[in-house]
């Protein structure tokens, strides 16, 4: 062979064993379709203390979302948690993974490759069954998808053992020719053998090295999607709270405005119908309670609107929001005060107006004895008259 085709052998040999190292690149691309949730629940999260390996450490101060999410270019299943701003969970499922309830709403798996253990609260034992149901789901879908491939890996084994007999008869052919002299003699042809095998190795050593430093960035963006997505929807879901607390904050307001006006109304006819008594004190501390309630109503409306302008803090809203469920509580017992007071003012009055009924009446029986006195009285001086003038 001459060194020419030498040369030119060696290439070929280089780019095809390039175009070997960079298949699988292919098979994790930057831009690929991201990962689709298909079953997603609510747990506490738990990880094994690594000093003591008995006790639980939580991984999150509440409930958090835990999904498994598919890759259909890899055909890998993952269980994902996000809590805050990182990854609580991030564990690749494999067959050999199992998982155990060791309590009605408690069950854990092993991780070897995070070298961890992950358990799991949930809130009903419910949730529990479906969340071990769907992880023997994609397990089974984690095995048959390795048997596929190992299937396919063996396939192409033998069709590589098949056709390396060939490849080595050829290549032995080549070599067992005499060697045909060049121009700069045989230490040409070594210095060329010799840079084309450093060309390869740098070559090998460079595409490991993109594929590693790919895979890394590959993770941290996949990491920093979850999270960024996680968080939009935690804020779609405050935002939404958020405008149905304030319309039903608004339904109660009318509610105690209607109720204040009513309780205007009941004061004014008592005042209109009662006379001056015992309960004015009542009606005063009243009507003093009613415009207290006004201005309660009034603070209310001013704290509805700033409630809207600050719907994009999520954590003073929630604040505020339970500080005006404590106030409206509040209103709720003074109002019920309230309707106490009108009720016994009510009462008080009624009494009274009884009781000045029951004085009339017998102040004109009174009045009625002393004129039969009088007229008798009247006819006794007259007979008086009488006896005198005889």
């Amino acid at each position: 062979m001459k060194p020419e085709e030498l040369t030119r052998a060696l290439k070929e040999s280089s780019l095809l064993q390039k175009k070997t190292l960079i298949c699988p690149v292919r098979m994790f691309p930057l831009h690929r379709e991201r990962e689709q949730p298909i079953f997603s629940t609510r747990a506490h999260v738990f990880q094994i203390d690594p000093a003591t390996k008995r006790n639980w450490i939580p991984a999150s101060k509440h409930a958090v979302t835990v999904s498994f999410f598919y890759d259909a270019n890899r055909h890998a299943y993952r269980i994902l948690s996000v809590g805050g701003t990182k990854a609580i969970i991030n564990s690749t499922v494999s067959p050999n993974m199992t998982f155990t309830k060791t309590s009605q709403k408690f069950g854990q798996w092993a991780d070897s490759r995070a070298n961890t253990v992950y358990g799991l609260g949930f809130a009903t034992e419910q949730q529990l069954h479906q969340f071990a149901e769907r992880f023997k789901e994609v397990k089974e879908a984690v095995r048959l998808a390795r048997e596929k491939s190992q299937d396919k890996m063996e396939l192409s084994t033998a069709a590589l053992s098949i056709a390396a007999p060939q490849f080595s008869q050829d290549l032995s052919d080549e070599l067992q020719s005499p060697p045909v002299m060049c121009v700069n003699g045989p230490e040409d042809k070594l210095f060329r053998s010799q840079s084309a095998d450093i060309t390869l190795s740098s070559e090998k050593e460079r595409i490991k090295k993109m594929l590693s430093e790919g895979s890394i960035c590959e993770m941290n963006l996949e990491a920093e999607l979850f999270t960024l997505q996680d968080s939009n929807a935690k804020l779609v879901a405050a935002l939404h709270e958020a405008n149905a607390n304030v319309e039903q904050w608004k339904k109660q307001l009318a509610v105690y405005q209607e109720e204040t006006d009513r309780l205007r109304d009941q004061v004014a006819d008592l005042e209109a119908h009662g006379g001056q008594g015992p309960s004015d004190m009542l009606k005063d501390e009243l009507t003093q309670s009613l415009e207290e309630l006004e201005n309660l109503l009034k603070a209310k409306d001013e704290e509805i609107r700033i409630l809207q302008s600050k719907k994009s803090n999520f954590h003073e809203l929630e604040q505020e929001r339970e500080e005006a469920i404590h106030r409206l509580q509040e209103l709720e017992m003074r109002n019920v005060e309230l309707e106490r007071r009108v009720q016994s003012t009510e009462q008080t009055l009624v009494s009274a107006l009884e009781d000045r009924e029951r004085a009339e009446n017998e102040v004109q029986r009174v009045a009625q004895i002393l004129d039969i006195k009088i007229f008798d009285l009247n006819d006794l001086r007259q007979s008086l008259v009488k006896l005198i003038n005889k």
